[in-house]
């Protein structure tokens, strides 16, 4: 023999959630509730007969209705599939994306380091050319001043 049936009640204020299952326990994790509303005085056992032949035509369906009313029921539509914990193509596409985009920014800063690096090079060879070239004419210039002194001692 088939356990009995017996029909619980709860509302939010807005909407009556109707379901008809054994125990309490059952109509609490139907509505997905932790924590006792029945103690609580926030759900009944009912023997409404319209709510009673809608909720035992669908055991364990949760219904519902807008609060107070007595309008048709209708099923509770089940909660969304959660996401799965997998990462999701779009996200590795990002990373991937992403990870691109640091390896060309690495590659154009290595580039203008080297160019730098290279103007650098440049730049000492040229100021280690002119300092050559002016210590060469301070030694002729200096000279010349030499002999044009020596020139004028009698």
């Amino acid at each position: 023999m088939a356990p009995r049936l017996k029909v619980f009640v709860t509302s939010d204020g807005f909407t009556d959630y109707i379901v008809a299952t054994t125990s309490r326990a059952k109509a609490l994790a139907a509505w997905g509730l932790r924590q006792d509303v029945f103690k609580e005085g926030r759900a009944h056992e009912t023997d409404d007969p319209d709510l009673v032949a809608a909720a035992t035509a669908q055991p364990d369906q949760v219904l519902r209705r807008p609060a107070g009313t007595r309008d048709s029921l209708a099923k509770l539509k089940p909660p969304s599939k959660a996401k799965p914990k997998g990462t999701s193509p779009a996200a590795l596409k990002k990373v991937a994306d992403l990870e691109a985009k640091l390896a060309d920014l690495e590659a154009s800063h290595e580039e203008a380091l080297a160019e730098i690096e290279e103007q650098r090079a440049t730049l000492e060879r040229r100021a280690g050319e002119l300092v050559h070239d002016y210590h060469a004419r301070r030694e002729k210039l200096e000279a010349a001043l030499s002999g044009a002194r020596a020139a004028l001692e009698p």
